[in-house]
């Protein structure tokens, strides 16, 4: 049987076992305990900055719960990454706000500063104000430009909710990303580079901020011997064994971001002398991403093989690792979709039993936010209808990265 090549799978140190018993052992199976305070200081350790951080059922959770703490809500409007996943818009709109939504730089992919203050200049003369928060997102692991995000933030008075769920151990000049923001947005799910199976964290600027996302995570209740409720609160806490399976993943973190990097490596050295495939690099040192997934362009021209076949029929389910219930489009195409080349690419590492991605299709695009505003150089699409996510985790081995690479090859179509 043909073993199957994931984009990234979790992988496990042996301690969570150890963790997870202890708690059943001390019959703390619930949103709280040892486990959820022992992974709270791993991750304060590890990010570091003297920080303070909450860990949450999730990466959406954090982003939910920053938007609130940062006095989003109804009518208000935040600034959000087009070329990013829907999670770091949704939570926009659950406290009845509106995304604006900023297209992408060429060199990172992430939120382009300079359409950053054009479209906040904008918003203030269309609305009348500013908006209520920025939230830039570390596409793929890439950090984004967080200096030049921080000083047009601060000029215009506005906080920054980093989204680093993709981004954890990604640093700027050295610096964990998450911690340059007045909140930062971490992610355990299955998939990214450390799990608790599902789960989050937002990292804080100091205690007093982490006692106020505390008091919301935990439906907001008042001192009284009673429950009294004067706010909204929510069930947001992790559960003391998902910590328990986290507190055993931070001690493989660093090892992870380590592989990561190399099979970045080993892809880059490959690529550069394939012709009409380039790999997403860092712009420069200043931008030390974790390559949590590894990812190529494929210039419109180049030929693959099969490419007749890309779109010859519908899709009616999940496709590779993707999770949940899906609705059946019911048509071939949509207004925006990866280039046929790039979707014969797909289909022939499918084949191969290599699971591979098109990138995130951007906010602007998504008929969901078909109203929402959004300021665009066309970057972000184009990346979009050209890219490819590449198995990058740490379950995949040299000898796998060797055999996409193979296969890859043996997809171009060389005839004139």
């Amino acid at each position: 049987m043909q073993k199957r090549i994931y984009l990234c799978l979790a992988h496990m140190s042996g301690q969570e076992q150890k963790f997870i018993q202890e708690a059943f052992d001390t019959n703390w199976v619930v949103p709280l305990g040892p486990n959820v305070n022992g992974f709270e200081e791993d991750l304060k350790h590890f990010v570091g900055e003297n920080k303070e951080v909450v860990a949450l059922s999730s990466g959406t959770a954090a982003i939910h719960l920053a938007l609130i703490a940062c006095g989003v809500g109804v009518g208000d409007e935040v600034i959000c990454q087009s070329f990013t996943f829907c999670a770091s818009a949704n939570p926009v709109t659950y406290v009845g706000a509106t995304p604006v939504f900023i297209d992408s730089e060429p060199n990172s992919w992430n939120m382009d500063p300079t359409l950053l203050e054009q479209a906040i200049i904008d918003r203030k003369t269309k609305t009348g104000k500013y908006p209520k928060a920025i939230i830039p997102v570390a596409l793929y692991g890439m950090p984004y430009d967080i200096e030049a995000i921080m000083a047009i933030a601060n000029k215009y008075g506005i906080p920054v909710i980093e989204d680093a769920a993709e981004g954890m151990g990604s640093r700027w000049k050295g610096r964990v990303l998450g911690t340059f923001g007045e909140y930062g947005v971490l992610s355990f799910n299955g998939n990214k580079m450390i799990t608790t199976s599902g789960g989050g964290a937002l990292i804080c600027k100091d205690q007093a901020a982490k006692d106020k996302i505390m008091w919301l995570a935990t439906q907001a209740r008042e001192a009284y011997p009673y429950y009294q409720h004067e706010a909204i609160g929510y069930n947001y806490r992790l559960s003391n064994i998902c910590a328990g399976i986290g507190r055993g993943q931070m001690t493989i973190l660093n090892e992870h971001i380590a592989h990561h990097k190399h099979i970045a490596q080993l892809y880059r050295e490959a690529f550069a002398s394939i012709e009409g495939i380039t790999f997403h690099d860092a712009p420069s040192p200043a931008y030390d991403a974790n390559f949590w997934l590894c990812t190529i362009l494929l210039d419109e021209n180049l030929r693959v093989k099969n490419e007749e076949s890309a779109y010859a029929e519908a899709i009616h389910g999940a496709v590779g690792g993707a999770a949940g219930v899906v609705h059946a489009g019911g048509t071939v195409h949509t207004d925006c979709e990866p280039n046929r080349n790039v979707e014969a690419m797909r289909l022939y590492l499918d084949q191969a039993g290599i699971e591979s991605r098109p990138l995130w299709k951007p906010m602007h695009k998504q008929p969901v936010f078909k109203n929402a505003p959004a300021y665009c150089n066309g970057h972000a699409e184009a990346l979009f209808k050209q890219g490819l996510c590449l198995p990058s985790g740490p379950m995949v081995t040299d000898e796998d990265v060797n055999y996409i690479i193979t296969t890859i090859k043996e997809a171009l179509d060389y005839r004139a």
